[in-house]
């Protein structure tokens, strides 16, 4: 098995890494690319569903930026300890009719010796934007990284 570093125990520099890293690769839109971060019998629960194996996270997530047309993340380190982290995220995208949405959640992580994630527990709420209201339009610059992203 390859290792996905940085591995546990984390520190605040090498989970701030994992955040960092997890935002790029969820930035790209690939399901493939960001399954790869998940063990093959990774367990989700995302909003209302839940799906196991990287298999079903792949399918998920195919669907999810096909409804989830411009979307663009960022993601803040909130705590960690261990092999956990939690992370508090926003996310921009336009839905299929056009709509422009803020998503707002908490992500709770837990990952393996390996560095590969075996849990993600996500919370998310939505509120409905207009297109001038977008302030996140695609990844984070990099005078950005590091830097804490304001809730509103």
């Amino acid at each position: 098995m390859t290792d996905r570093p940085p591995l546990p125990p984390f520190t605040r520099e090498s989970a701030a890494r994992k955040v960092q890293a997890a935002e790029d690769a969820w930035n790209t839109r690939d399901p493939h690319r960001v399954a790869l971060a998940y063990s093959e019998d990774s367990v989700w629960r995302n909003r209302d569903t839940f799906v196991t194996g990287r298999a079903e996270i792949t399918g998920f997530l195919t669907r999810k930026w096909e409804r989830e047309r411009e979307y663009a993340l960022r993601k803040d380190l909130w705590a960690f300890d261990g092999n956990r982290i939690a992370v508090r995220f926003q996310y921009e995208c336009r839905d299929t009719e056009g709509q422009c949405w803020r998503s707002y959640g908490n992500e709770l992580w837990e990952f393996d010796e390996h560095g590969l994630m075996t849990r993600r527990e996500a919370s998310i709420n939505d509120v409905r934007i207009e297109e001038k209201e977008r302030r996140i339009l695609g990844p984070r610059p990099e005078q950005e990284r590091g830097h804490t992203f304001p809730v509103r």
